[in-house]
């Protein structure tokens, strides 16, 4: 084996598992971990008769460290050094070193919590923080505390911060290898690279095709997804197509690719050639691609979120953060002196985030919240975690696991949970699974959850067929398909492994399955997705059983279908966007979802019809499935929604009347100096419907119905006996005046209650009038023959003192028949034109 740079510790490695049983161990990209460390610790006396397992995040990495480890022991993959991956497992009796994915290493857990016959449990590249990863060091401490004293955990990392997991396996010794990497020089963008369409796979083929020319070695192009890729990839194409580069491989390299696809991107280029390898994230740790000299970064990375508002994940493109940017620009310095060219400027380098948050906290818990439910934990602060779950995230998870039946009403794992969690699928692919083996439909079941748990093979071209939402031609593809030949091919292997994990017989998949039989994909979509059942709406949107609003993208065959399941969709906006669905019809609603089904009565206010409606409905979640009218409805419950529709159209919907609205200006006029009096404004009223409103609208249900009401008494019901005693004395409806007339005062101020009336009538009064108990004067006023107002005030003395001649020299000769006095203060007050003659 040749020197690598981790090697002057690992004889310390190997201390601090003999003496300590746990250890945190940082080294540089490069340094040789993945690989040394393994072979380092397989002599050990504590691993004597038993197997060494290491976690890599990545298929593609799990593989390739097995096989260069075999290398290095002139051994093939399967003896002494093996792996284990979906759809990949390369053992044999001899095998001491399995390298695994994450995943796998919660499979063992759950079928042997003591891990008899393991010594050590290796976590490489534990700063990408997949769930799988934290879930697994969660069950090992676990393991270690109740079983297993003697299991050495080691956790490795290039970018971790080791503290806080040294202190997550009680204290831990931490050691860091300096490690040797050759250097690399750093290219920024001079500016930033644009969000048009097409913008950045433009700068990334300029990118290339200029280091091409200016360095030697092969290149590493790092892009956020498959999409980016292939556009990439054409552009390239087409400018090396001119004849004046040659000697040039292109290489993809992402997780959809088959395992020779991969290795093929990751091997060396036959002499005489360059290769240029496009690919996502999955190239940034535990792997070498072999003479890469040069890297060119996008600066981009996709990550899955998960939105427990929508219970939907979608996929966002988001700037790398400052360890991933690090680990990328390490791939260039690997076997000699190396150039990383990236596409943001200096300034927005700065601004990178110094870490990525964990996938614990942004993911789908319901495959987690199976795990722990397996392992016999309902409380996840049962476990030791380096972040605890969100609980409402575990909450919402739990609760599908109930719709799903995997958990009784108490959160225990049912018998149907424990197959599920068996499986090793998504909860929902493994409810589609069960539920297809009992109605007979293993096959197209399998078929349907392998596609579903990958990549689509028609999106974006990769396979003729129809780029349509609807699954059933997928179907229908990967049941014709042979196994391991192509996208569909691996799909069909896929579906071949999950039919011998139910007990299917072998054989080929087309020939177990009818022709035809695809037509049942809505069938078992609605057993995994019974929250995205869906049924069309007016304008061709579709609301989902789980309250979502969804739509297809354009006429499709689909758009027929009064139901549906959308078993893929994004979360963004209010309507997301179905990717992937299948019909179903009423009757496979009424017989297999009979449970889901709830039967209510619904009375309600229809805006439309400005009235109460009462229904009886079927719903299957936020879905009215059948509606016909409810005889005799609780009247109470009428009464309830005619206040709904009343506060929803406002008080103006009522009968006002004069006399009522003088009531209520009255009581608000009371309340201004009092606040111990009830609250008639329009807020108030509206808030107090219940009882002062409620009690008088027996019978009625329509906005038409209200006419017969008698608001005004039913307002008046707001005042106890002693206070309507008390409004005739604090706001009388009138106020007499010498003339003898009887006046009505205006309250429609409270601040300021007026009372219009002939100046003639109030010849002789020296005082103004008041009101609420004398305190309040109130404003006069003061009219013309005419009724028109030529004086207003509070202070009718000093009226008759200075203002009242100055109206008289105005008036007099306008209305000369009219009394007009000297005096006013020792006049007759008439309302008449003249007094009568005593």
């Amino acid at each position: 084996m040749s020197a690598m740079p981790i090697e002057p510790v690992l004889p310390e490695v190997r201390r601090i598992l003999r003496e300590h049983g746990m250890g945190v161990l940082v080294a540089p990209p490069g340094a040789g971990k993945t690989t040394c460390v393994p072979l380092a610790l397989l002599q050990e006396p504590w691993l004597a008769g038993k197997k060494l397992l290491m976690l890599e995040p990545r298929r593609l990495a799990a593989r390739s460290a097995a096989r260069y480890m075999a290398a290095q022991r002139k051994e093939p993959v399967g003896e002494t050094i093996g792996y284990r991956v979906r759809n990949d497992t390369r053992t044999g009796p001899k095998t001491r070193i399995e390298v695994v994915t994450e995943g796998v290493l919660t499979r063992m857990l759950q079928e042997d919590p003591s891990l008899d016959g393991i010594g050590a449990v290796l976590f490489d590249e534990f700063h990408e923080r997949h769930l799988q990863a934290d879930l697994g060091l969660a069950l090992c401490l676990q393991t270690r505390e109740l079983f297993r004293e003697d299991l050495r955990l080691l956790v490795m990392s290039a970018t971790l911060e080791p503290e806080p997991v040294a202190q997550l396996m009680g204290g831990a010794p931490v050691l860091v290898s300096e490690g040797r990497s050759y250097p690399v020089e750093t290219v920024y963008a001079d500016r930033s690279t644009g969000h048009e369409f097409g913008a950045l796979e433009s700068a990334m083929t300029r990118t290339i095709l200029s280091a091409l020319d200016r360095h030697s070695g092969d290149v590493l192009a790092f892009l956020p997804g498959v999409a980016e890729i292939r556009r990439t990839g054409e552009r390239l194409s087409g400018a090396l197509a001119d004849g004046r580069r040659s000697g040039i491989q292109l290489a993809p390299l992402y997780g959809d690719l088959s395992a020779e696809e991969q290795d093929e991107a990751i091997a060396p280029p036959p002499p005489g050639l360059r290769k240029v390898v496009l690919a996502t994230s999955i190239a940034e740790t535990s792997l070498t691609v072999e003479g890469i000299r040069i890297v060119v970064d996008s600066g981009l990375m996709r990550v899955s979120r998960f939105s427990p508002r929508t219970g939907m994940t979608r996929l966002d493109t988001v700037a790398v953060t400052r360890p991933a940017a690090d680990q990328r620009r390490g791939r260039a310095g690997r076997v000699a002196e190396g150039v990383c060219y990236r596409l943001w400027t200096a300034e927005e380098d700065a601004r990178l985030a110094s870490r990525s948050t964990p996938e614990l906290l942004e993911a789908d818990l319901a495959p987690l919240a199976l795990e722990l439910a397996a392992w016999g934990v309902q409380d996840a602060a049962e476990l030791a975690w380096l972040d605890v779950p969100p609980a409402a995230g575990l909450a919402q998870a739990r609760e599908l696991l109930q719709q799903l039946g995997a958990l009784d009403s108490r959160g225990a794992l049912t018998p149907d949970g424990r197959r599920m969690a068996a499986l090793g699928l998504h909860p929902r692919l493994a409810r589609l699974l069960l539920a297809a083996q009992r109605l007979g439909l293993g096959r197209v079941g399998c078929a349907l959850a392998a596609l579903l748990g990958e990549r689509d093979p028609f999106r974006g071209g990769r396979e003729a067929g129809s780029p349509e939402a609807d699954l059933r031609p997928r179907v229908a593809a990967v049941l014709r398909a042979r196994s391991g030949q192509g996208p569909l091919g691996r799909i069909a292997a896929e579906a071949e492994r999950l039919a011998r994990a139910l007990g299917l017989p072998a054989g080929s998949a087309s020939a177990a399955a009818p022709a035809g039989s695809e037509e049942a994909s809505g069938l078992l979509l609605a057993f995994a997705y019974p929250d995205r059942i869906a049924e069309r709406q007016e304008g061709g949107r579709y609301c989902l059983s789980g309250g979502r609003g969804a739509v297809l993208a354009g006429p499709q065959v689909l758009s027929a279908a009064r139901y549906l399941v959308a078993a893929d969709l994004d979360g963004q906006g209010s309507d997301g966007r179905i990717r992937l669905a299948a019909p179903l019809t009423e009757a496979e609603i009424a017989e297999h979802a009979a449970d889901l089904i709830r039967e209510e009565a619904a009375i309600y206010w229809d805006p439309d019809a400005e009235a109460v409606r009462a229904r009886k409905r079927r719903l299957l979640g936020a879905l009215v499935l059948r509606e016909t009218p409810l005889a005799d409805p609780d009247p109470e419950q009428v009464t309830a929604a005619l206040l709904a529709g009343i506060r929803r159209l406002g008080l103006t919907a009522l009968p006002w009347t004069k006399g009522a609205r003088q009531w209520l200006a009255r009581v608000q006029f009371v309340r201004w100096h009092n606040a111990s009096w009830p609250d008639v404004s329009e807020e108030g009223l509206l808030a107090t419907l219940e009882e002062w409103l409620a009690p008088h609208l027996n019978g009625m249900k329509s906005r038409t119905d209200l006419s017969r009401l008698s608001l005004q008494s039913a307002l008046e019901s707001l005042l106890p006996w002693d206070k309507r005693r008390a409004l005739e004395e604090l706001a009388p409806t009138h106020l007499s005046v010498p003339s003898g007339s009887w006046i009505p005062v205006d309250y429609s101020n409270p601040e300021a209650p007026a009372l219009a009336v002939r100046l003639q009538e109030l010849f002789g009064l020296t005082d103004t009038p008041r009101v609420c108990g004398g305190r309040v004067p109130v404003v006069l006023h003061l009219l013309s023959p005419a009724q028109r107002p030529v004086q207003v005030t509070r202070d009718l003395a000093s009226f008759w003192a200075n203002g009242y001649f100055e109206v008289k020299k105005d008036l007099k000769g306008r209305y000369p028949k009219h009394y007009w006095p000297e005096d006013p203060m020792e006049a007759v007050p008439t309302n008449r034109v003249r007094p009568r003659p005593s």
